[in-house]
This record gives structure tokens, C-alpha cells and sequence, in this order.
């Protein structure tokens, strides 16, 4: 079945989560897509059993469809193999959210609602009215510092680009050669953005309250961490090697 609006949502251990988050997603979606959506799992061969779960929902509800990798190779290999598959299914527009109940469905619609007037839309922890809840200290000293090291790098206005809760319009994903994006974790966050603004997209941001996951283990680890602090000047540097043209972003408060 084909519609303009996916939600792209990776999955690796998340059998608490895979079926919660899948409903909680769609009932969203029905209010503000009105039907003209689906729901693409990406799991990476959870041993916990995941993709089964995943299957066994899309067995019942026909909007959800499973893509099952043999590997995990990382996020943003998820990301992007989500991504393509949305693409050839004809997706005018692709959300992208964490499986873990981190990112609230209930702001679903209001990135649906600012990608009417924008190429990309962020939920962002770092604009008016967004925010962490249920962070330590050292995660939200960690995620500042990375957040400010990453704009200062780049040279970029966008206060959250480092959050994984988006909403991408098919052009930019056509645009910024997204099978080159080989960067996991944060900096895949990082450099879709990068490049969007790099090619002339208009970025805007909403604001999210994220919330720590309260079932399951944490993906984030000290390597992922490390990539972005090495890989973030290397996106500087190879946008320099290559004509750009500086996009905007604009924060935009809609809650």
C-alpha cells in the first residue's frame, strides 16, 4: 500500500516497546494523517525477539510493514535502509522516531504540522518550551556540550542537532546523496542535517520534552559518543571540499 506520510521506526531489543510505541504512533497519525500513512519497523535482528512482534503487528494492522535486516550495523544504517524503502513506496514525507517511548507519538503532529511550511522539522529539547525529563546531571552536561560543539563547528543556528526526532520531505532525502551518510548515532542526526542546510533546505525546530526510557537497555554507548566528537570536523571539512549553499533555520514554537 502506498502513502505520503511514513513513520520510520528502528528497532534492536525493544520487545517491551515494538508494540506500544506502534499504537501509540498510529493513533496519532489517524487523527492528523487521516489514514494516509504507514508504519515501516526497522529491526536489526533483535535475539529478544522483536521482529517477530513486528511481524505479528503488521499481520493485524494493515498500515504497519516490517523490514528485517540480517546485522546490526549501526543507526543510521537502520535510518537509511527505512529511509530508501519509504522512498520507492512513494513517501512525500518521512518521520523518523526511536522505538522507546524517548520521543512522545504526541508530537507527531506537530512536526507534520510545521513540515508544511519547512524541508525539515526537528523536536528539539533546546528551543522555548522543550526540555529532558528524568536526565542525570552528566547526560544533560554531556548532551549541551555536544550539542554547542557540533553548532560552533558547523557554523549552524539549530540548537538541537544531535535529537533523532525529524520530519524529512522526500526532496532532501533525494538531495543530500543519503547512501553516502555514513556516520551512527548522534552524527547521523548531525550530518543529514548538516547537509540539508548545506544544500539550501529550510530547517525549522519545534519543541519536544524527551524523556528517559523507562523500559529496556540504552543504545547509547562511549563509541558513539567518541564518533562525534572526531567525525563532526571531518563533516566541515568535506562540506568545504564541495560547493554549498548556507540554508536556514529557524526556530518555530507550535505547542
Amino acid at each position: 500500500m502506498s502513502a505520503s506520510v511514513w513513520l520510520v521506526i528502528p528497532t534492536y531489543n525493544e520487545a517491551d516497546n515494538v508494540g506500544p510505541i506502534v499504537r501509540a504512533a498510529a493513533a496519532e497519525l489517524e487523527s492528523v494523517a487521516s489514514g494516509d500513512y504507514r508504519i515501516l519497523v526497522v529491526d536489526d535482528n533483535s535475539p529478544d525477539g522483536t521482529g517477530e512482534l513486528a511481524d505479528a503487528l503488521a499481520a493485524e494492522l494493515d498500515f504497519v510493514e516490517v523490514l528485517h535486516r540480517r546485522d546490526k550495523d549501526g543507526l543510521g544504517r537502520a535510518y537509511v535502509a527505512g529511509f530508501e524503502h519509504a522512498l520507492v513506496a512513494g513517501a512525500e514525507r518521512i518521520l523518523q522516531m526511536d522505538a522507546d517511548f524517548s520521543h512522545d507519538p504526541r508530537y507527531l503532529g506537530d512536526l507534520l504540522a510545521a513540515s508544511e511550511q519547512a524541508d525539515v522539522v526537528l523536536g528539539s529539547r533546546y528551543v522555548r518550551g522543550g526540555g529532558t525529563r528524568n536526565w542525570g546531571l552528566l547526560r544533560r552536561l554531556i548532551s549541551r556540550c555536544g550539542g554547542f560543539y557540533a553548532r560552533t563547528i558547523l557554523g549552524v543556528g539549530v540548537r538541537d542537532l544531535t535529537g533523532g526526532f525529524k520530519c524529512i520531505r522526500r526532496a532532501v532525502l533525494e538531495t543530500i546523496d543519503l547512501p553516502s551518510v555514513r556516520a551512527d548515532g548522534y552524527v547521523f542526526q548531525i550530518e543529514t542535517t548538516y547537509r540539508a542546510i548545506r544544500s539550501g533546505y529550510r530547517v525549522v525546530e519545534v519543541p519536544i520534552v524527551f524523556a528517559d526510557r523507562t523500559t529496556g537497555a540504552s543504545k547509547m554507548s562511549t563509541r558513539i559518543a567518541l564518533e562525534a566528537m572526531w567525525l563532526v570536523p571531518r563533516l566541515r571539512a568535506a562540506a568545504r571540499a564541495r560547493p554549498g549553499t548556507s540554508g536556514r533555520t529557524t526556530p518555530s514554537h507550535t505547542r
